[in-house]
């Protein structure tokens, strides 16, 4: 079970009710995923790159910084462009990972090219997560890692200039971050990667799939047509414009609004063809009762003002979680929510975080080892504790469309994805932009 670390701000944040349908038209900061890849990606390139639209929020300046930290040239100043140099890798360098998975397991192995001693370290709550089948990774592809004996940060990771690669296996079931953080740095490694992952099934799949399309976008080759088997052969990598659709993992509470209210919410600038699972968010939105169209407008989701429970295995969609377990509190049937263990694991225990802070604004939920079971039942106010955790602001407030008086102990942990957050919520809640 992870660590729940809980700290009450003075000023709480009351999450707006609904009165009427909400009816919003979003442009939405871009996605956290693709964002992060696009930097390592560019930085490991034998040119410069272009990240349009790209997401400025906490876990990707942090990426930026780390980047840079080792040599990488980045001009991030412009919100809608961002420039991308690369440049020969060296430390002594320090990476504050802060909260963020995807910096904790991407850049170290960026680190082992890097020719010198790079250090990482983060906020207290990045300490608990799990590190330790990446290190050993990383140490069975010639990697030099000094790590405390709980395989967690903090860690150093003494470059050498180069990594030999070649195979390795890995227990990804914590994460399937840890499998691409070794996929997006195999290309520059002297043997590629071979990565077989052995143990329960990775979770988030879809973000694997994210992490081979845009390793074949930048021009390596990979082959992952074996079940838990990525090849990457070694080459170099090239510079690129990269396009960085909508986050959907944050347009899901302002989907899930339309739902509660039985309003409608259109995400702008939604592409045909999306590197992130829509299809899936579709299928589980539909079920619960909402409408869902892609059309030349953007990705629209209507709802009846009727949610309805469903049973749903969320491995692939884990993010979805905190919100679709709001959405499922204020259903007309129960929920089962199966497949999600792993994210005991992410900025916090968000199983046990999720069934604490429900229950007591008096929802009937209860923790399975990778679940939740939800019997709805009128819900009152109460401060709901985020636990530092973006994704448990957002279930706060999608709770808060139909509960008078839910507190939010702590909004502004919404910056690390969605810095915006506040803001556009009561805005979208309240008719006026």
């Amino acid at each position: 079970m992870g660590n729940l670390i809980a700290t009450r701000p003075p000023q709480p944040w009351t999450a707006p009710t609904a009165s009427d349908p909400v009816g919003a038209t979003l442009r939405l900061p871009g996605s956290k995923s693709m964002t992060a890849r696009a930097l390592v990606l560019s930085a490991l390139a034998s040119g410069p790159s272009t990240l349009t639209g790209p997401l400025r929020a906490r876990d990707t300046e942090l990426m930026a910084a780390g980047l840079r930290a080792m040599g990488a040239h980045m001009s991030i100043s412009d919100d809608e462009r961002w420039l991308v140099r690369p440049h020969p890798l060296a430390g002594p360098a320090h990476v504050d990972v802060g909260l963020a998975g995807t910096v904790m397991r991407f850049v170290p192995p960026v680190a082992g090219l890097a020719d010198g001693r790079i250090t990482f370290d983060g906020d207290p709550q990045a300490r608990t997560r799990p590190l330790g089948p990446l290190i050993g990774a990383l140490r069975s592809l010639g990697v030099r890692v000094d790590a405390p004996a709980t395989g967690s940060l903090p860690l150093t990771v003494l470059g050498a200039g180069r990594v030999a690669g070649g195979e390795v296996v890995i227990d990804a079931s914590a994460s399937s971050q840890l499998v691409s953080g070794l996929l997006l740095a195999a290309p520059r490694f002297d043997r590629g990667v071979v990565v077989r992952h052995v143990g329960p099934p990775v979770p988030s799949a879809p973000h694997l799939r994210m992490t081979v399309q845009m390793l074949r976008a930048a021009g390596a080759a990979v082959d992952d047509g074996t079940p838990d088997v990525w090849v990457v052969e070694p080459g170099p990598l090239t510079g690129r414009g990269w396009e960085i659709e909508p986050d959907l993992s944050g347009a899901v509470p302002f989907f899930a609004a339309a739902l509660v209210t039985g309003g409608e919410v259109t995400l702008q600038g939604w592409p045909r063809s999306s590197a992130q699972p829509v299809e899936q968010l579709r299928s589980l939105l539909q079920r619960m009762g909402g409408e869902v169209t892609l059309s030349t407008a953007g990705l629209t989701v209507r709802g009846t003002g009727v949610v309805h429970g469903l049973d749903a295995d969320l491995s692939d969609v884990s993010e979805l979680t905190p919100a679709l377990t709001a959405l499922a509190m204020l259903a007309d049937s129960p929920s089962v929510f199966t497949g999600v263990g792993h994210i005991r694991g992410h900025e916090t225990d968000r199983l046990t975080a999720l069934a604490r802070e429900f229950t007591a604004l008096g929802a009937d939920i209860t923790e399975s080892p990778d679940g939740l079971e939800i019997r709805p039942r009128p819900l009152h106010g109460g401060v709901f504790e985020t636990y530092h955790d973006h994704r448990m602001a957002h279930a706060a407030a999608v709770a808060g469309l139909a509960v008078p008086g839910v507190e939010l102990s702590d909004v502004s942990c919404t910056s690390k994805t969605m810095p915006e957050f506040p803001a556009l919520w009561s805005a979208m809640v309240t008719g006026k932009s």
